[in-house]
């Protein structure tokens, strides 16, 4: 057993025990759990008050950090029925995403409709699936076709999720945000991907990142908010730390990289750095938030690794959909692809699992 201490705070954040190996089967349940239920009840968070001494004395030991991340493509190798255990419950943790300028309401369907079935049933039936519902964690849209979803979706238990407050900038006014929070809701989002204003961070205004965090959850209501960093404009691991503290502070339920706009998108080494956080304010709290990365992540490999660095870093719960969540476009197909080739030992074209 070895050990590294990525994230010094003030208060918490300890090393944790790394083992030597991921383990070689899937997790328990991984190819029996589906959403008729949910295996892992987690109460919502709280927003708690405004205290910079929980974030003020953060440090990230950056060479700690990368000699961590490093050691997940070489050290973990998940393969054969364990691969396909862990590749079905990745499909049930996707956001299934079409955020494009060209959207329209046909092509919001048709995702829907891969949202419900995201694996082709015989497949399926060869993996021993075909009596098991199986899809995906939520369908992931514009304001616009929020209510186009809802209707697609009705009866499945699929959420529908909005991008919100001006996204991808987050630059409109804080009023106009709100509003559309408030009009995603209306339409029957039950999730809400929110992005926080940049120039709070890299100024170090953190209260005032807490009061807007603290708006947009009440402006949600029972919707779900997942906070969007945009880590690839924060310049910093330590700006990440802190914008991650502070936005679950502020009763964020979900802490998410990157709107997939920004020209560095999700990382390894930034979800090292918010996985330890969300430990962090466990820690502190009592309260589980989730974890979304998002932008980059499309194929099956790099869902594993997400994977198995969310089993090690924060357990077994953060394998499951209310915990954790992968905002991707193209990776639904690739894990398709790689389950085809798992039962029939080809490798199937890309274009034959169009996702809309």
């Amino acid at each position: 057993m070895t050990s590294t201490s990525l994230v010094r705070a003030s208060g918490a954040v300890r090393s944790r025990p790394i083992p030597a190996a991921a383990t070689a089967s899937p997790p328990a349940a991984a190819t029996a759990t589906t959403h008729d239920k949910k295996p892992h009840p987690i109460a919502r968070n709280t927003a708690q008050p405004f205290d910079a001494g929980w974030f003020d004395n953060i440090r990230v030991n950056l060479s700690a950090a990368e000699r961590r991340v490093a050691t997940l493509p070489g050290r973990r190798s998940v393969k054969k029925d364990a691969q396909a255990g862990w590749l079905l419950k990745a499909i049930t943790c996707i956001d299934l995403t079409t955020l494009n300028g060209d959207d329209t309401a046909e092509r919001v369907r048709r995702l829907c409709a891969k949202a419900v079935a995201p694996v082709r049933p015989d497949l399926l039936a060869a993996l021993g699936f075909a009596d098991r519902t199986l899809h995906t964690g939520a369908v992931c849209v514009y304001h616009r076709f929020v209510a186009t979803a809802v209707d697609a979706l009705a009866g499945t238990g699929i959420p529908v999720a909005a991008v919100s407050t001006g996204f991808p900038a987050g630059l409109i006014p804080h009023e106009l945000k709100l509003k559309e929070i408030e009009a995603s809701v209306r339409d029957g989002a039950a999730e809400i991907d929110i992005v926080i204003t940049r120039e709070h961070v890299l100024t170090g205004q953190w209260q005032k990142l807490y009061d807007e965090m603290r708006d947009f959850r009440l402006a949600a209501g029972d919707a779900h908010v997942k906070a969007i960093l945009a880590t690839g404009e924060l310049k910093t691991l330590r700006n990440v730390a802190k914008a991650s503290m502070v936005c679950m502070m502020a009763g964020a339920d979900f802490i998410k990289t990157s709107t997939g706009k920004e020209g560095v998108n999700a990382t390894p080494l930034v979800t090292l750095v918010m996985l330890r956080m969300i430990r962090e304010y466990e820690a502190r709290t009592g309260f589980r938030v989730g974890y979304k990365p998002a932008g980059g992540v499309s194929t099956a490999k790099t869902a594993l690794d997400y994977q198995v660095l969310m089993k090690e870093e924060l357990g077994r719960a953060w394998l499951e959909p209310d915990l954790f969540r992968i905002g991707a476009s193209t990776l639904l197909a690739d894990i398709e692809r790689q389950l085809e080739h798992h039962v029939t030992g080809r490798y199937s074209a890309f274009h034959r699992h169009p996702i809309g």
